[in-house]
């Protein structure tokens, strides 16, 4: 059944803020396995709605649906038990911890085991080996044991991403992936993202055209709240509109 249902369903969903409505009735579906490309000016609500679709704020109305399952009202946590995988903006990682450590509190997370505080690292065997297949997956596994406040920033986002995909979701948000990273960190996290199995759904927000454009099925563009269009990459980049409230008249 889930094969011919949207991975992520919204239907008019409307977020405000002390009456500013950041997210305008918003309505879209992300069919499974697909890669969706959300970009937009700043201010335009892309990350907001990420926020609401994933519960980190619960929307002012609407429906958000997760594989035909309505989760509008479930909390993040058991959103991410379902299968929402979700990285932020903001580098988010234990800075002080070893890249291995910050894997296993991830997996941990989800795990009944994380109720017993007290037990060392090493002693949660499996949960290790899976760790250390997440740094390898992401190009650092060499890193494993040092400590996160040691890497670039670029290497930080390889981290986030790997903390993402050992929830196993099915499907991940990306919140500019990209951000501040160099030309060649871009690439490699671009590489990254595009050599994710399909059974993952990649929904995601990105400034750098050449990234979004390069990744995406489809894009859909955000402006003042609402969606103005959604199309393939080529349909983008030819409609007048977006090049008017996002290239910025050219």
């Amino acid at each position: 059944m889930s094969a011919v249902l949207p991975a992520i369903e919204v239907g008019d969903l409307t977020k405000e803020f002390d009456g500013l409505r950041a997210v305008d009735r918003v309505s879209l579906a992300v069919a499974a396995g697909e890669r969706r490309v959300l970009i937009g000016p700043n201010g335009a609500g892309k990350t907001t709605l990420f926020h609401c679709i994933t519960g980190t704020l619960r929307p002012s109305a609407g429906r958000v649906a997760l594989f035909g399952q309505d989760v509008t009202r479930l909390p993040e946590h058991r959103r991410t038990a379902l299968g929402m995988g979700r990285t932020f903006q903001i580098s988010n990682v234990f800075a002080e911890l070893s890249l291995l450590e910050n894997l296993v509190l991830a997996i941990l997370g989800t795990d009944r085991r994380k109720w017993a505080p007290h037990a060392p690292v090493g002693a949660f065997e499996a949960v290790c080996r899976r760790a250390r297949e997440g740094l390898g997956a992401v190009g650092l596994a060499h890193r494993a044991e040092q400590a996160a406040r040691l890497l670039s920033y670029g290497e930080r986002r390889q981290l986030e991403l790997a903390l993402a995909l050992n929830s196993n979701p099915r499907v991940l948000f990306l919140d500019e992936p990209c951000a501040g990273l160099s030309p060649s960190e871009r690439q490699r996290i671009s590489r990254m993202i595009g050599a994710l199995p399909r059974a993952i759904t990649v929904v995601m927000i990105e400034h750098d055209m050449d990234v979004a454009l390069g990744l995406a099925d489809r894009v859909t563009v955000l402006h003042r709240g609402r969606v103005i269009l959604e199309g393939t990459p080529a349909e983008v980049q030819a409609n007048p509109e977006v090049r008017d409230v996002y290239f910025g008249h050219v």
